[in-house]
């Protein structure tokens, strides 16, 4: 199977403009992610792709691959659709958060592995919610899981709700989990996702995989014990280690 791994990279961030270019510990953070990627033998390849010059420049200069794409993707799994769309010859694409330096290739290749069962059309990760702080974060989304390891709802807020406990104490009640904002896509199907209107429930949470599922979408799910650390402000540089 030939799977295609994509880091997509946006300079123009709100909260953290030029964020693909700042330094870690000596290397860039659009750097780290790639070479952590690229550790994975399940990918046969791992492309960058942005929107502007300077991320594609710096990616080649370091040796690695960078394809320029359209300014006009509103998420990154639009940027995965225009860069799979011109190499057809791969079957499963990988859609690499580009702001989690350090992540791990068993995480990669746990995701990768889902698709060894042919009726898996997208597949994520989740870990266990053990902190109660985090149960009820709204940038923590929550993933209700079947028991046919399969995504059956996403939310900002606590879900299922534990009637008549105290929030405070419902990690005592029911295993929750978090998603980890790392997707794979059968290649034809990544083509029919992101042809989908905006819908009600992708509105309502901010949670673009709310649509797939509300047309119809199976999303499979693996659990990892493996934790992510995601850099969505300058801040977030502090708790890093390098």
């Amino acid at each position: 199977m030939q799977i295609l791994g994509i880091i997509p990279a946006r300079y123009a961030s709100s909260r953290f403009p030029g964020k693909p270019l700042v330094d870690i510990g000596g290397k860039s953070m659009i750097q780290r992610v790639y070479e952590q990627a690229k550790k994975c033998d399940h990918l046969t390849e791992v492309i960058v792709a942005t929107d502007d010059d300077r991320i594609f420049d710096h990616v080649m200069a370091f040796g690695g691959v960078a394809v320029m794409t359209s300014a006009d993707h509103q998420s990154g799994t639009d940027r995965c659709a225009e860069v799979a769309a011109a190499h057809p010859q791969y079957h499963v694409v990988i859609n690499i958060q580009g702001d989690e330096p350090y992540i791990d290739p068993e995480q990669i290749t746990k995701l990768a592995t889902c698709f060894s069962s042919a009726d898996v059309q997208i597949a994520t990760l989740v870990k266990r919610i053990k902190d109660e702080q985090e149960l009820h974060n709204p940038n923590t989304p929550k993933v209700i899981v079947t028991k046919l390891s399969e995504a059956a709802y996403f939310s900002r807020s606590a879900i299922p709700h534990i009637r008549s406990e105290e929030p405070q104490n419902w990690l005592e009640f029911y295993p929750y989990f978090k998603h980890i904002g790392i997707y794979g896509y059968r290649a034809d199907v990544l083509q029919q996702i992101t042809r989908l209107p905006i819908s009600g429930l992708e509105k309502a949470e901010a949670l673009e995989q709310l649509r797939w599922i509300e047309n119809g979408y199976r999303i499979k799910v693996a659990e990892t014990e493996l934790e992510t650390y995601a850099v969505d402000t300058p801040e977030d540089l502090l708790k890093l280690k390098f």
